[in-house]
């Protein structure tokens, strides 16, 4: 995390209004601009106008008037991986194509295990000196 990126505990101290404040700020900032968000078919990458829960919107000059994104896809915020979704092409609005998820998958900090862990395990081990 950069210096200028303010996780959400490290908003807890402040009151309620700024944080939805801040929060608004960002989903206002995000929709309007994309942010950092872009969508990544193959080696190929596109920017995101807008995102929701449902789907996302990219500019149409960025496919040269020829929308191609069609299956699985990744949405990633800048280097971080997002989301993995499978996408449907929805009808172009104005500037943008909007394409809608048929299915998404938040992506995951470690890699799924076969078995259950123990919630007891030790976090280390300190060797007797």
């Amino acid at each position: 995390m950069s210096k200028s990126e303010i996780s959400e505990a490290d908003l807890y101290h402040l009151p309620v209004e700024v944080r939805e404040g801040l929060a608004l700020a960002r989903k206002r900032d995000r929709r309007a601009t994309g942010g950092r968000l872009r969508v990544q078919m193959g080696e190929t990458w596109f920017p995101i106008v807008t995102f929701d829960d449902a789907g996302f919107e990219v500019p149409l000059e960025a496919f040269a008037g020829a929308p191609n994104l069609r299956g699985l896809v990744e949405i990633h915020d800048g280097p971080r991986l997002i989301r993995t979704v499978l996408i449907i092409a929805g009808e172009p609005t104005g500037d943008t194509m909007r394409y809608d998820f048929k299915r998404a998958t938040a992506a995951r900090a470690q890699a799924p295990v076969d078995y259950e862990r123990a919630s007891d395990i030790p976090a280390g081990y300190i060797a007797p000196t």
